[in-house]
């Protein structure tokens, strides 16, 4: 693990300097700088960075991702450290001593045991925790898996069961639970094996594809070739083919191993990184990213290819080109270590990068904004957007206003359509889902408490991960449907052609049919990331106080929305209201729009905000389109509510037939509905006269309960007001 960066590396780009990114790396980096420490060993079961000297090892916390977490320490013993490893519990320490042997330490107590092979004619490639109920430790041997109990008291490593095979080399991941184990003369051929808290699945045995560069030559594939990512909760494996300069992607089913396809590559050298369920190939001798969206219809990347930039770094004036900043330590940070894609980057899945140079990590992001500003398709933007958990505030804030401005700018109503449509289906699905308004109360201090809970890429110091999911369970399909199953996916939710639109016929509309995502039982974790970062974005409109939009902020937690869904209300608050304010001139447009607003929202039986029928009824009116106006309240594509009667007594003031559908449906709708709203006002002239024109206007309803109700309440608030 030691080694400098290469000089011959270009500085990196900075952010406000003019550089173009989709995906960087935030200033300031977490600092694993220990004395005497031999190394930098990432364990992605825990997710802790681990920095062992001669008798101590000292780990930091990852996720959350905090630059300025303290580390914390236990006391081990002198001696050889090949791979280190907390268990899932937090109560052990597993140290590979050497090819043979390992030593396990108590926390708590201090006290050790030691594991040997049995056998001098295998070897220990490495080792992990696992929660699986059949075992809680597994020992990947050049022989195959040992699966053992850890039993402290008896100072032993019991073990369970023994799967026999020949390992040239593995590659595991917590997030996915999986561990591949490869074989043969080319070590292509493997065999994998789960073990979750479901228990142990044997995946059957395949080979990955390699091209030959010669008749006589076989390249033999390495460790640093495979990615384990999981990506909508599908497990996926990457595997680079430099030969024929393509990634090759595989998907893991519970009895198949689907090839989905290959991407191109243009480095010799490839990473790869998760971010948000993006897939990142970095092109590291091509100096750029290049992200994909594999959950959309196409494999062509989000964007063009543009560098990985690092951000935030406060720079100095003085000709020594340091960084400067707040004085702390972490602006200790020379141009020379700040180098893009650096001989020792090591990138850690999902998305951390380890300079092993100058022990730092760092945290790679997406750039929401930078993405959706370089598309001009606006419903597939959108689509992306409301794909987005980590950031959805920021996803949802943008979903808004790229909506907003296509409708400024008079985009055509087809177009309009569409991504209207998008964010309704959105918006429908994380109703059924249960998504909507579902948050995490996330703490803002940082926290450096004691508490670990524990996996290598192969034999390397650095050993890639994933993600803090649980994986506690998987569904299962045959392989004889999976086959079928393109590597993308749509990612609208469907609604049937047959869908009541009769509202909508006179108005010439044309139903959309969405695409079903079909619902596969295939091997995948069972949750999410819990890591989920704060929005940046918090551009928002006042006096919405109990809009998710304008979430107020504690002192120590802030509620983070875990989706970018867009619900009809704020679809009125912070789209059709200020775009309302701001056009001029026929109203024509934006009545064409509002209309496919109701449209869609009426396939999926969605009630809109009342005040968006209002806003309609005032558009037609303020351009005495009457008779379309007739047309809307006829057809019920504006719903009766006690607001639309207001609104259309209070336009129907130059139109008499205006007046009466307003007269016509106050009939229709309780008059308790209008007075309650009036006592709510707490205003006894208003109260008054919405008691005085039922009074006026409806036939007995003098003696009705109503009636002696709210007006024995107009006369206590009377006196009140006279005492």
């Amino acid at each position: 693990m030691s080694g400098k960066a290469s000089s011959s590396q270009h500085t990196v780009s900075f952010s406000g300097s003019g550089g173009l990114s989709h995906v960087y790396v935030q200033y300031p980096p977490l600092q694993c700088r220990i004395p005497g420490s031999r190394g930098l060993y990432y364990d992605d079961g825990s997710k802790l960075l681990l920095a062992p000297t001669s008798n101590q090892v000292f780990s930091w916390k990852t996720v959350p991702f905090d630059p300025h977490v303290a580390p914390v320490s236990d006391t081990i013993s002198e001696g050889p450290i090949l791979s280190i490893r907390y268990s899932l519990d937090a109560k052990f320490i597993a140290i590979q001593r050497s090819s043979q042997e390992l030593q396990i330490w108590h926390r708590e107590s201090g006290g050790t045991f030691s594991h040997k092979c049995r056998s001098e004619s295998e070897s220990i490639l490495g080792f992990f925790w696992t929660d699986c109920p059949l075992c809680d430790f597994v020992l990947v041997k050049t022989s195959g898996l040992d699966l053992l109990t850890c039993d402290y008291e008896s100072k032993l490593l019991d073990l369970v069961e023994t799967r026999r095979l020949n390992v040239s080399w593995y590659v595991y991941t917590h997030e996915s639970r999986l561990v591949l184990l490869a074989s043969g003369m080319q070590c292509k051929t493997f065999t994998g094996f789960q073990l979750s808290s479901a228990g142990v699945v044997r995946l059957p045995r395949f080979e990955m594809a390699m091209a030959k560069p010669e008749a006589n030559n076989k390249p033999v594939l390495a460790a640093e070739d495979i990615y384990i990512v999981t990506v909508y909760g599908r497990i996926y494996c990457m595997q680079i083919d430099r030969v024929a300069m393509l990634l090759h992607s595989y998907r893991f089913y519970r009895d198949a191993v689907v090839q989905q396809g290959s991407l191109p590559i243009y480095s010799s050298k490839i990473a790869v990184s998760v971010v948000d369920n993006v897939l990142l190939v970095h092109q590291v001798d091509a100096k750029v990213v290049i992200i994909y969206d594999i959950f959309a219809d196409s494999r062509a990347p989000i964007s063009a290819p543009l560098p990985l930039l690092f951000r935030g770094f406060p720079r100095s004036n003085s000709s020594s080109s340091r960084f400067s900043g707040d004085e702390s330590a972490e602006a200790n940070i020379g141009d020379h270590e700040a180098i893009i894609y650096g001989d020792n980057w090591t990138f850690l899945v999902p998305d951390l990068v380890c300079d092993i140079a100058n022990n730092l990590l760092w945290k790679i992001h997406l750039d929401l904004e930078a993405i959706s500003a370089s598309s001009s398709e606006v419903p597939s933007v959108l689509e992306f957007l409301q794909r987005r958990k980590l950031e959805a505030n920021k996803a949802k804030q943008l979903c808004l206003a790229i909506l907003r401005t296509v409708i400024l700018e008079r985009r055509p109503v087809s177009m309009v359509a569409r991504a209207i449509d998008v964010l309704v289906s959105n918006y429908s699905h994380s109703i059924k889902t249960g998504s909507y308004l579902k948050g995490i109360k996330v703490e803002k201090t940082s926290v450096s408490s004691g508490e670990h809970v524990s996996s290598p890429r192969s034999t390397a110091n650095i050993s890639a991960s994933g993600i803090d999911t649980l994986g506690k369970s998987y569904e299962h399909e045959s392989g004889t449907r999976v086959e079928k199953e393109s590597f993308n996916r749509s990612s609208n939710i469907s609604t049937s052609d047959s869908e009541d639109g009769t509202h909508f016929e006179s108005l010439k509309t044309t139903t959309r049919s969405l695409q079903k995502v079909d619902k596969v039982n295939i091997l995948i974790t069972e949750s999410v990331s819990s890591e989920v970062q704060p929005s940046s974005s918090q551009n928002q409109r006042p006096g919405l106080g109990n809009n998710p939009l304008n979430a107020s902020i504690s002192e120590r937690q802030e509620l983070l929305l875990t989706s970018p869904a867009i619900s009809p209300d704020e679809m009125y608050s912070f789209v059709f209201a200020p775009v309302e304010e701001e056009m001029v001139g026929e109203p024509s447009y934006l009545v064409s729009v509002i209309v496919e607003f109701l449209r869609s929202t009426n396939l999926e039986k969605i009630k809109v905000h009342p005040n968006l029928y209002v806003l309609t009824i005032q558009l037609l009116a303020r351009n005495e389109r009457y008779t379309e106006l007739t047309l809307f309240i006829v057809n019920k594509v504006l719903e009766p509510s006690k607001e639309v009667a207001m609104q259309l007594l209070e336009s129907g003031r130059q139109n008499f037939q205006i007046r009466k559908l307003g007269l016509d449906m106050v009939n229709t709708v309780r008059p308790s509905m209008f007075l309650e709203a009036a006592l709510a006002s707490n205003d006894s002239q208003h109260l008054a006269a919405v008691l005085r024109f039922f009074s006026d206007f409806i036939p007995g309803f003098r003696d009705t309960s109503d009636h002696h109700t709210y007006h024995r309440i107009l006369s206590e608030m009377n006196s009140a007001i006279a005492t």
